[in-house]
């Protein structure tokens, strides 16, 4: 049986846009635009959140209205883009050998709000309204019912590394052989409760995130979903390793040394078969948290040595998607890959350039420049890393490669 695991189709709807050269585009020149201030979230006052455009958004299909909140509906958004790759699966392998695995963490939660201050002034809830539309089992079921299948159905839900690790539980279902294709992805959307909780944190930055900087005081939070359908074979982009650790230093705080993503780094390095030397291009965690930034800076020291990878954190173009931002990073790698990122262009990592003294430096890629890969040999991309890190010290690291014609 062939074990290599090939990236077929993607499906996206994220703050950047929902088409690859839109995305594509749009992440290499470093575009913030999809940051803004919004009052109706955080109630001390505006924040800054990565939002995606309602006009862009595809709605529930009529049959499906149990499953109706905006959650679902950017997950509906993605999942339309990989519809006809489904459909062929299904003829070809039957609907009972399609896997379907999703992260998420806040799920339907802001339909949950919507309908509690419903209830507070009408005294009872919507109509429209049940509890399973705010379910984490939510998404996983709806993608189910949706394409119309009968394989293994489940969510994942580690906070931010959820979406992530629905690659090491694809994986394992192809390598098993219960799956003949199974689709992975993540999805999350804004709400009061998960701002207002990563506020209660001190959590959330004043004004734009600043990840690596000295000046760096918090997260912007951001939405968007990212499908991707897997299957064994070959493919343009390869699932190339993965790295699973779980360190459980603190409920909230990384390992100060990193131990946790050192070990899941490794992991992603030995299941690639492969050297730290040959990642050619790092998507860190990233969140711009001052716990964060210092951990991940050493374990990126420790993992590579003195030749560091280009490295940046596309959070600040997007907001920390939470749940979703594993696989909605993983989708930027994809990309950067794919034969959409011809030039072999590298996201800007956007910050103040004020380096924390306290902190080993990373090689950031430049906001300047268009730094390619290997720009010193002239090598295109292949193996691209993305790190993972979340709450409770569940961490991954994923990488993709380049499939060689």
């Amino acid at each position: 049986m062939n074990n290599r695991i090939a990236i077929t189709h993607i499906g996206l709807c994220t703050p950047l846009g929902n088409s690859p050269e839109t995305v594509l585009q749009r992440l290499v020149n470093g575009d913030t635009s999809a940051m803004q201030y919004r009052d109706d979230l955080l109630f001390s006052g505006p924040t800054i959140v990565g939002s995606v455009n309602d006009d862009n958004l595809i709605d529930i299909p009529e049959h499906l209205q149990l499953f109706a909140c905006r959650n679902n509906r950017l997950l509906n958004t993605a999942a339309m883009q990989i519809t006809h790759a489904v459909n062929e699966a299904k003829a070809r392998y039957g609907a009972d050998r399609i896997g379907v695995v999703l992260g998420t963490s806040t799920s339907g939660i802001s339909k949950g709000e919507a309908a509690l201050a419903y209830q507070l002034e009408h005294g009872h809830f919507p109509p429209s309204y049940h509890y399973s539309q705010q379910e984490l089992g939510s998404t996983s079921d709806y993608l189910k019912q949706l394409f119309e299948l009968e394989g293994p159905c489940y969510t994942v839900s580690t906070a931010c590394s959820s979406s992530a690790k629905v690659f090491a539980s694809a994986q394992r279902l192809l390598q098993a052989n219960l799956c003949d294709m199974v689709i992975v992805g993540g999805v999350d959307s804004l709400c009061q409760l998960t701002v207002n909780g990563f506020n209660s944190l001190e959590s959330i930055a004043k004004a734009h995130c600043n990840p690596f900087s000295q000046n760096r005081d918090g997260i912007n939070i951001g939405e968007g979903a990212a499908l991707f359908t897997l299957a064994r074979g070959q493919s343009e982009v390869m699932l190339a390793g993965i790295g699973e650790s779980a360190d459980a230093h603190h409920i909230s705080a990384p390992h100060p040394k990193g131990l946790g993503a050192i070990a899941a780094m490794h992991g992603a390095l030995a299941a690639a078969n492969i050297q730290p030397q040959q990642i050619d291009y790092v998507n860190l965690h990233g969140t711009a948290t001052p716990k964060n930034d210092a951990m991940e800076s050493r374990a990126i020291t420790k993992v590579f040595g003195p030749i560091l990878p280009p490295c940046s954190s596309t959070k600040p173009l997007t907001g920390h998607t939470l749940g979703a931002a594993g696989a909605i990073e993983a989708a930027f790698c994809y990309l950067l890959l794919s034969q959409h990122n011809q030039l072999a262009q590298l996201p800007p990592h956007i910050w103040d350039g004020q380096a924390d003294k306290n902190d080993p430096n990373l090689k950031l890629v430049s906001a300047n420049t268009s730094q390619q890969a290997n720009s010193q040999q002239g090598a295109p991309l292949k193996y691209i890393m993305s790190n993972s890190f979340a709450f409770g010290g569940s961490n991954t690291s994923v990488i993709f490669c380049k499939e060689e014609a």
